[in-house]
């Protein structure tokens, strides 16, 4: 057991990962949430999300995700809970665009999994797709889909009983350097920490404001469409996808509880409070992705039958903002992760617990330093 004691602000789609890794190495640790375990107010509700290898955001994220997958199955051992299925993973669009040169690019970089399909290819095997004659359809046989909610309850609960303590319901008021220790208040009380990390998630500027420049929380709407044919949608036969076209960029995940099938829009809705974001859609704002729905799957109906609201905190270069504070000696952060943090969050915890073991961690992970908004080293 570890003398060194750490406070975890946020227990959710980062922070409960934190915590997972840090009890694991037997630290004390002591994780505050202002809500209930696993809640769905901010970026890990909406019963899925996708993980991939062959990633459109960029190669240097593939050996982060190699890792986290092999941490995925970890936490299941140690759980019990089945949090990621490896169905497989489509990533469609025009060759000539970046993103699908991205993914080209990590599966040759990596050793991925993985088959690239032609558009007439693709048609023959995957017919719920309507594709254009210039797209190609990279399956990514190394992705599939992870259980948000379950995976948070997974983690924290799997950390407690490694002996991590964890306050939920408990508002963080404040976090303050005094000397050689972190001084957290929340819900009136006082705690001392040897060392904190934030994760928390679109409420971080409410702890960091100098950052309110570089990181926005957004609203992130998702969608679920129903069909006469679910069997075409069912795990074994429809992998999830991301798709890029003219018009928008979009994902799919197939019908998990029997009904729907989640398709939904990689864009955001606006900037938010956290606080006080407002939680229903206007029909108008989907024009996007119904349209797209309707252009690209004859087999659904086009209009949502659910809708659900969440959050995300996203940053002006949309990569995270992970590593020491500016400044401070004893407190990270982790947040801004634009939307695509959820299937690293393992990986995330065990850099977590670097940065306390050592200030750094065994990742390239300079993309993410917050000096490039932060302190001496911002840039605007």
């Amino acid at each position: 057991m570890s003398n060194t004691s750490v406070g975890v602000v946020g227990v959710g789609s980062i922070g409960s990962m934190v915590l997972w890794q840090l009890a694991k190495k037997g630290y004390d640790v002591t994780g505050f949430e202002q809500f209930g375990l696993a809640h769905d107010r901010s970026a890990a509700g909406g019963e899925s999300r996708m993980f991939r290898t062959a990633y459109m955001e960029g190669p240097e994220y593939v050996p982060l995700l190699k890792k986290s997958k092999l941490l995925w199955k970890e936490l299941e051992d140690e759980t019990g809970f089945d949090l990621l299925t490896l169905n497989g993973g489509l990533m469609i669009g025009p060759k000539s665009t970046t993103r699908i040169d991205n993914v080209i690019q990590s599966i040759k970089d990596f050793d991925i999994d993985a088959e690239i399909l032609d558009a007439q290819q693709g048609k023959i095997r995957y017919p719920q797709h309507q594709l254009n004659p210039e797209d190609v359809m990279i399956l990514d046989k190394e992705a599939g889909y992870i259980r948000p909610e379950l995976a948070v309850f997974a983690a924290a609960e799997r950390a407690v009983a490694l002996g991590a303590h964890l306050y939920l319901h408990t508002m963080v008021d404040g976090i303050e350097e005094v000397s050689d220790k972190v001084r957290v208040t929340a819900n009136g009380k006082t705690f001392e920490f040897d060392q904190v990390i934030v994760t928390a998630g679109p409420w971080t500027t409410k702890i960091f404001p100098e950052l309110q420049e570089n990181l926005k929380p957004r609203k992130i709407v998702m969608t679920w469409y129903p069909t006469h044919h679910l069997a075409n949608y069912k795990p074994d036969v429809f992998p999830v996808f991301a798709r890029t076209t003219d018009e928008i960029q979009f994902f799919g995940i197939p019908t998990l509880e029997g009904s729907m099938i989640k398709i939904g829009s990689v864009d955001t809705f606006g900037e938010v409070d956290p606080d006080t974001i407002h939680r229903d859609v206007h029909l108008s704002k989907l024009a996007k992705i119904n349209d797209a729905v309707k252009n690209y799957f004859p087999e659904l109906k086009s209009d949502p039958t659910r809708i659900s609201v969440h959050m995300d905190g996203y940053t002006t270069d949309e990569h995270a903002v992970v590593g020491a504070v500016p400044g401070l000696k004893n407190t990270f952060i982790m947040g801004g992760y634009s939307g695509h943090g959820f299937k690293l969050a393992p990986v995330m915890g065990q850099i977590g617990s670097e940065l306390i073991d050592k200030g750094g961690a065994s990742f390239d992970i300079s993309h993410l330093n917050p000096g490039r908004f932060m302190g001496m080293n911002k840039t605007i």
